[in-house]
């Protein structure tokens, strides 16, 4: 192990899965982060994909990127949001990329012959995995076991906690277990039993949960707390309710009401007087609670029917308006659903539209639609990746006259490429990690609205895409009025397009949501709900 002793919590779950463990594990590295601990959080995700990068959203939410440029589970966008600080490909591990190592490991010979085995050389993989981290010297490293304790995915890890907390010694590892406490309306009670179970299977693979959070729509009564941590194995003060609240930015203050970051604290015999520093975070709470202005926002989107599709556009929203105390409403809007006859409709009454980040030809018309009614109609626009490039697209096709202009992505054979993939990605067939990806560099131009809104020229954001701008058009398009306002220093590549002449017209190729955070909320959303304010 690392010089300082990083002290290791596991968070799994039970009965049920998406009960939420990234936000319990978020909000208590928030708690043990206010406290003054270097803490961060990683996710074990048990699918046998190598990154969610190839995965359909519907599937599992959104796929988020760190500055390192890997493709995670959108967990991580919780840990950065309430944390405050960066993740990096270390803090994503799936079964896919542990057999990946594993395998490749074989073929060079490593195991000298040995027959490899899911223990131990799955298991080791995963503990090295796990103690990765440990080598940048946090105090606490939360690491979150997705799935549910008794899925088959799941037994290879839950091994590896078993091996971990006998090799890391007492005090230094815990374990948290989140399970579900169903209320029966029929009968008026809250059940405890599939929570027993769960904790019983846990038992059953040689880990005794030291700490039980128990979601649930209800307050657990005395007894019932009690009967939990008699069954359990648990002390009363390590049974923790965790109630659904109005906001998932609520509970590290529900939590930290029943002395979670205590209890945890205890468990690792970690001494530490200092209160847990909430202010500017309960500022934010009372600010996002009680706006003084609302605004309606349509995002239009192909994967709006499942909302953590676009969660990290959802939650900038928050974190803007909350800023300038304003209420963001999201009307979600089905791009395929929208034609030149019913656009109008569709969009009355908004104050601003967001074109979403996606791949795929479906609903692209839509989408382009919804370009052309934003810069006619002089409604505030921003668009995001996929979102610039329909901007560029439009703008070729209805005011520079290209009509058959489109991107390489949707028709190779169009004769204006306005958005066409760069040379050297022309021969990958592989789909997996082959885009630009992670932070970078940006540098605007002086005098322009991106300029003004970030307050200096060079920046750096996050990418995730495999098409850009054809620079071939750039002079045609500058002299139209959609100007190039931001570039990327190193490779000429177009970042950022804006028109001048209108209240909020930005398209931006690279993905401002992911670097919004509770503490810092990104400039361009703050700029962009600003003008949607005014209209």
């Amino acid at each position: 192990m690392s010089k300082k002793n990083t002290k290791y919590i596991f968070v799994t779950g039970g009965v049920t899965s998406s009960l939420g463990k990234g936000i319990v594990s978020a909000s208590l590295g928030l708690l043990l982060k206010s406290r003054g601990f270097n803490v961060t959080i990683q996710k074990l995700d048990p699918y046998i994909n190598i990154d969610p990068g190839t995965l359909n959203p519907y599937e599992h939410g959104e796929c988020y990127v760190t500055e390192d440029g890997a493709e995670t589970d959108l967990d991580l966008g919780h840990y950065e949001r309430y944390l405050d600080a960066p993740t990096s490909q270390n803090n994503n591990v799936t079964t896919g990329k542990i057999y990946q190592t594993v395998i490749e490991k074989e073929r060079k010979g490593d195991f000298l012959g040995k027959t490899v085995q899911v223990i131990p050389h799955i298991t080791n993989e995963i503990k090295r995995r796990i103690k990765m981290l440990s080598k940048q010297n946090y105090d606490i490293i939360i690491t979150e076991i997705g799935g549910t304790v008794g899925d088959i995915e799941s037994l290879p890890y839950i091994e590896t906690v078993r091996q971990l907390k006998w090799e890391l010694g007492e005090k230094n590892s815990m374990v948290i277990h989140l399970t579900l406490l169903p209320y029966l309306a029929s009968s008026g009670e809250l059940k405890t039993k599939p929570s027993q179970h769960s904790v019983r299977q846990l038992m059953e693979s040689g880990i005794m949960a030291d700490v039980l959070v128990c979601r649930t729509e209800h307050n657990i009564p005395k007894d019932q707390r009690a009967k939990l941590a008699q069954f359990c194995n648990v002390s009363l003060d390590n049974v923790i309710e965790c109630k659904d609240l109005e906001t998932i930015y609520e509970v590290p203050m529900y939590l930290q009401k029943q002395n979670f970051d205590d209890v945890v604290l205890k468990e690792l015999d970690l001494k530490n007087d200092k209160e847990a520093d909430l202010k500017d975070w309960k500022t934010f709470l009372k600010k996002f609670k009680n706006p003084k202005r609302t605004v309606e926002i349509a995002l239009v989107g192909k994967y709006i029917s499942l909302q953590d599709s676009y969660i990290s556009i959802a939650e900038a929203f928050k974190h803007a308006g909350a800023s300038l105390e304003t209420e963001v409403k999201v009307r979600w809007v089905y791009s395929g659903d929208i034609t030149a006859e019913n656009i109008k409709e569709t969009l009355n009454g908004v104050d601003g539209i967001l074109i979403a980040p996606g791949f795929g030809d479906r609903g692209i018309e839509g989408k382009v639609l919804t370009a052309q009614y934003a810069r006619e109609n002089k409604v505030p626009m921003l668009g995001i990746c996929l979102g610039m490039q329909i901007m560029t697209v439009e703008f070729a096709r209805n005011v520079l006259g290209h009509s058959k202009a489109n991107s390489m992505e949707f028709d190779t054979s169009t004769p204006d490429p306005v958005i066409s993939i760069m040379e050297e990605q022309k021969n990958v067939v592989d789909k997996g990690g082959t885009m630009r990806l992670g932070a970078w560099k940006c540098s605007l131009k002086n005098g322009s609205k991106l300029y003004d809104i970030y307050g200096t020229k060079n920046i750096s954001e996050r990418h995730r895409h495999r098409y850009e701008f054809n620079s071939d058009y750039l002079q045609e398009f500058e002299k139209n009025g959609f100007l190039a306002t931001g570039t990327n220093p190193e490779t000429g590549l177009v970042e950022a397009l804006e028109m001048p002449d209108h209240p909020f017209y930005v398209g931006v190729q690279y993905h401002p949501e992911y670097k919004s955070t509770v503490a810092t909320p990104h400039p361009l959303f703050r700029a962009f709900v600003k003008a949607c304010e005014k209209k």
